[in-house]
């Protein structure tokens, strides 16, 4: 009895911002409808994180990555010739 309850109330909480979003698509007058949409799209707008900016060290730290993978790459394709194939 206790999980029905519990489950009933968790479904409440999480269909309740997704009826939010389903009702704006029953609003016959084209006007409110657009007002509504963006309505919902500032509020998720809100809700996201802003991106982090792309600054110098973060691509120069990406750059660096990808050439020691190219090095390790290297190593590993130096290794596999010494390999006796079907010997």
């Amino acid at each position: 009895m206790k999980l029905l309850i519990s489950m009933s109330f968790g479904l409440i909480i999480v269909a309740g911002p997704a009826a939010a979003i389903e009702t704006c698509r029953f609003i016959e007058a084209k006007a409110e409808r657009e007002a509504c949409y963006h309505r919902q799209e500032q509020e998720l707008a809100a809700k996201r994180k802003p991106e982090p900016p792309v600054t110098r060290s973060s691509e120069s730290k990406t750059l660096d990555q990808l050439q020691q993978m190219r090095r390790d790459d290297e190593e590993v394709y130096r290794s596999m010739r010494g390999i006796c194939r079907g010997c």
